[in-house]
């Protein structure tokens, strides 16, 4: 009996459709990776599994899940409580009794503390003792406790103190305490260190979870999945086997797509030059033809073609000085903890720099010294002359979700400059539009100008 099915699922946004009548089902012992350009619906899908039986978030269709088995789900942005520390938020996915294990956790805290009164804290912990023992619920702190700690995550630790990848290790700490039979996943390695991702991998691999996951990660994709799923068109299409294996079967269907897709385009053009000469109505063949014809055109019309795709190039814009910023025994510490110590630095023009370390360590926090966001306790950290800065944090924090399309491009103005031509913003995302490409993946660089060449080949 399968975990999850999907049936006849159709959801759509604006004119387009996302999902056109797809079909799915996540059998025991499954690892499927769902698969598709930017855009074409794969976290929507997931949230719709993650909504649960019935039509959820769905505008037509089924979702059915097998009666009893638990679900974890790990969104792409998981939405936390920065106020909460990281034992409550991992206990807040268990429903009713989270409330009363992140209370007896607090509570043994404070007297482990000292904090208090003693008398009254002995006494509530007795009495939540007798509520979590009458839900049968020391399991799951067990289990909370066990992930926290595989994590690698302090239990006391502020969810607004953590870092990017911390709240991706926190997010899936959450799904795995209620031990579930199946796990949701939107990209998980997102925000991941190296080492976080292979041991990632391991875990999923050996526990035997039931897995439907969204990723980009080639590797991850080749090591853990056992079948692939690929979004197309509104349409779901099922491949076994590796992603190599996918690439293969999937060339050889676009080719014989494109073929039918030709004949058929010729056989318009000629039914098309036909009905321009002329029909002779009472004969059974031209109203056969004429029927035809109406049937090639409706077809025509619904086909939908496939996302063009994009090479992207960046222009150098204006010449800045040589320098771009110098660091010199830059020195940066929150509380007793130690980010950068010491560190010097030149970087010139040029330069191509990857920064890589734990989650946690500090990499943001020299990224934003390096563009002057933050001022070191000691050292100095100088910057170039004329330069333009392009700075996408992890957060996307310089997006408002509130702000139309046209304000993101270009605020304030009703232009945009494109390779030194001025262009209408309207004029700008129509062209976007045409080509299915996403706004999110432009790059910009200054208020109201980009200095970018973008080719489309078809």
């Amino acid at each position: 009996m399968p975990y999850l099915k999907l049936s006849d699922a159709c959801l759509a946004y604006g004119h387009v459709p996302l999902l056109d009548h797809a079909d799915f089902q996540l059998d025991p012992g499954e690892r499927v990776a769902l698969i598709g350009r930017n855009g074409t619906g794969k976290s929507s899908l997931l949230a719709a599994m993650a909504a649960g039986s019935g039509k959820g978030r769905l505008d037509d269709g089924e979702v059915w899940v097998q009666p009893g088995i638990r679900v974890g789900y790990v969104p792409q942005e998981p939405p936390f409580d920065p106020a909460m520390n990281v034992f409550q938020a991992v206990v807040s996915g268990m429903g009713e009794t989270s409330a009363l294990l992140a209370e007896y956790h607090a509570v043994s805290h404070q007297l482990a503390e000292g904090q208090g009164d003693h008398d009254a804290l002995l006494a509530r912990m007795d009495t939540l003792q007798h509520e979590l023992e009458a839900r049968g619920a020391w399991a799951y702190e067990a289990q909370a406790e066990r992930v926290i700690d595989r994590f690698g995550l302090d239990p006391e630790a502020s969810v607004g103190s953590l870092s990017g990848g911390q709240k991706k290790r926190l997010a899936l700490a959450q799904a795995l305490a209620v031990a579930p039979e199946v796990l949701l996943l939107d990209e998980p390695t997102n925000h991941l260190d190296i080492a976080a991702i292979e041991w990632l991998e391991n875990l999923l691999i050996e526990s035997g979870v039931s897995l439907f996951f969204i990723t980009h990660d080639r590797s991850f994709l080749d090591r853990v999945c056992t079948r692939i799923v690929e979004l197309d068109r509104g349409k779901l299409a099922s491949f076994p086997g590796s992603f190599t294996q996918y690439q293969q079967r999937k060339e050889a269907m676009l080719h014989e797509e494109s073929l039918a897709n030709a004949r058929a385009d010729k056989l318009l053009k000629e039914e098309e030059v036909w009905i321009r000469k002329g029909v002779e109505a009472r004969r059974t063949r031209a109203v056969f033809r004429v029927q035809r014809l109406d049937k090639l055109r409706a077809e025509r019309q619904a086909r939908r073609e496939r996302m063009g795709k994009v090479n992207l190039q960046l222009d150098a814009g204006d010449k800045s000085g040589k320098l771009v910023a110098e660091l010199d025994h830059v020195f940066k510490a929150y509380g007793e903890r130690q980010i950068v110590r010491d560190f010097s630095s030149r970087i010139q023009r040029g330069d191509k720099i990857g920064l890589i370390g734990p989650n946690g360590a500090g990499k943001t926090t020299l990224l934003r010294l390096i563009l002057g966001e933050l001022q070191p306790d000691s050292g100095t950290v100088r910057q170039g002359t004329k330069m333009e800065i392009a700075y996408f944090d992890q957060f996307r924090t310089q997006l408002n979700p509130d702000s139309t399309l046209a304000d993101v491009i270009s605020p304030g103005s009703d232009y945009v400059e494109i390779g030194g031509a001025r262009k209408h913003v309207i004029g700008y995302l129509e062209v976007l539009r045409r080509i299915s490409f996403r706004l999110t993946s432009v790059f910009f660089v200054g208020k109201n100008k980009f200095y970018s060449k973008i080719y489309f080949r078809p």
